[in-house]
């Protein structure tokens, strides 16, 4: 599995001060030894280890000093579009004032509280009552986390629990699905689908299995539908039933899937295929987990993605928007009757955080939320992520090596192939994606790529023109790279 480049970029609420520069900025802008950033990166290199560490690439890394709006500031000065949302995380832009007050105002009130039974606060349970009104029907009670991670452990966890306070000790294993990602604690990164994630922490936790996602671009026959038409939807998803039946009924406590996958490439799936999920953890008695740490509060252009198949989960897990990353919160919400038989247990459900309910974050996340109605920031999610695959596909959708541009809402991706017509892809030690991600900091736009998919999933408020811009840089940096 190629190892993932690493991102950060961002854009402005007010205007791009960066908007009519020629997107030409020198090899120098990725973090040269004769700068501050130099100088930061090799006290940074004495001292930190950092997520995905790899010291070799971390020396032509970034010193963020200052964000604003849509943009990222370096230690040199040098400004980047943030074209990932720091980690698809800072929905409303950087620099928001009314989020940094909202935490001062709590942090002087009460800084923190235990969240533990017996302890509570006004922040916690007034973002669980909102949180409420925007979930899915039926999912009214919450915990917090302290980010997504923790709230796919917490979503493990709540369904093995449920299951032995429903009288079936034996339904523990977890169905996720190849290229998904749910985090990197143990249990969940035994659940996420990346292959790279892996070797350095094996043994995984037993009792996870992968299934095929679906992959629109890459679909492959895999025979005949066991209970519906075979089309490639209905098909995929019955993957679920024949690692159900292999596995035994009894055995599986929960299918845990991102409703369009981020991290494994922006995977969207055949408007067919969730509906059809739902059908089979129903017949099966098996609880449907919905990782929507990326995709929750408005990403694809509603406020949680399953809305766009009218698909309901039994569990949801969320995190990063919630708070636009101004302060670390997750969670996850559960359905009425499942929460109704935690409350009737015999025994405490024991799993517990520190920090969760943390009063600040609550605050924030409250804010946060109201920012985004206020500003009508979902239904411009959706709009700018139309605008920004019409101005990918103006810029590279005749380009040789271009395979494939999609997205929904605002969270895009292009697949470069070496083979357009027969979808071969490069090869892993060409490092395509990684030279194209080079050329685009080097043109002042800084996102991720998964192997040779380049992503980008900007923050809500990123002006038209910089969405513009973006794929221009994109497509100057794909003509460096692959001519």
């Amino acid at each position: 599995m190629p190892r993932e480049d690493h991102p950060i970029a961002h854009s402005p609420r007010d205007g791009d001060p960066g908007a009519g520069r020629e997107d030409t900025v020198t090899s120098e802008a990725v973090g040269g030894s004769a700068s501050l950033v130099g100088d930061l990166l090799a006290r940074d290199l004495a001292s930190l280890i950092h997520p995905l560490h790899d010291g070799k690439a971390h020396r032509t890394g970034h010193v963020w000093v200052r964000g604003h709006g849509a943009m990222l500031v370096d230690a040199d000065g040098k400004e980047y579009i943030d074209g990932l949302s720091g980690l698809w995380n800072v929905a409303v832009g950087h620099g928001r004032r009314e989020l940094a007050e909202a935490a001062r105002d709590q942090l002087e009130t009460l800084a923190y509280a235990s969240g533990y039974t017996g302890s509570s606060n006004l922040r916690a349970i007034e973002l669980a009552e909102r949180l409420g009104r925007l979930m899915y029907p039926g999912i009214d009670r919450f915990f917090f986390t302290s980010g997504g991670a923790e709230a796919n452990e917490s979503a493990i966890k709540m369904a093995r629990a449920y299951w032995k306070l429903r009288g079936r000790p034996t339904k523990t294993k977890v169905i996720s699905r190849e290229l998904g990602y749910h985090g990197t604690t143990l249990a969940a990164m035994s659940a996420t689908g990346i292959a790279g994630y892996w070797p350095l922490f094996e043994p995984r936790v037993p009792g996870f299995i992968h299934i095929p996602s679906p992959y629109p671009y890459r679909a492959v026959s895999r025979g005949a539908s066991l209970d519906a038409p075979s089309t490639y939807g209905l098909t995929i998803a019955d993957e679920l039933v024949k690692a159900i039946l292999r596995e035994g009924p009894e055995t599986v406590a929960m299918f845990l899937a991102e409703p369009v996958i981020g991290v494994g490439g922006v995977i969207v799936p055949p408007d067919d295929y969730f509906p059809r999920i739902r059908e089979i953890c129903d017949k099966h008695d098996v609880l449907f987990a919905a990782d929507e740490v990326i995709t929750g509060f408005g990403r694809t252009g509603r406020w949680f993605a399953l809305e766009h198949w009218a698909v309901v989960p039994d569990i949801v897990q969320f995190a990063k928007a919630i708070t636009s990353g101004y302060f670390p919160l997750g969670g996850i919400g559960v359905r009425d009757d499942i929460a109704r038989v935690l409350d009737e247990a015999p025994v405490p459900w024991m799993h517990a955080y520190t920090y969760s309910a943390h009063p600040a974050g609550c605050a924030v996340a409250l804010r946060n939320l109201q920012i985004i109605e206020d500003e009508n920031l979902v239904a411009e999610a959706a709009r700018k992520g139309a605008r920004l695959i019409d101005a990918l596909h103006a810029c590279l959708a005749r380009h040789p090596h271009v395979g494939e541009i999609r997205g929904q809402g605002l969270m895009c991706a292009v697949e470069f192939v070496k083979d357009r017509d027969t979808k071969m892809p490069f090869a892993p030690e060409e490092q395509v994606g990684a030279r194209i991600h080079a050329e685009t900091q080097a043109r002042a736009l800084f996102s991720r790529v998964r192997g040779d998919v380049f992503v980008l999933a900007p923050p809500f408020v990123t002006p038209d023109d910089t969405l513009d811009r973006i794929a221009g840089i994109l497509a100057s940096a794909t003509k460096a790279v692959l001519g």
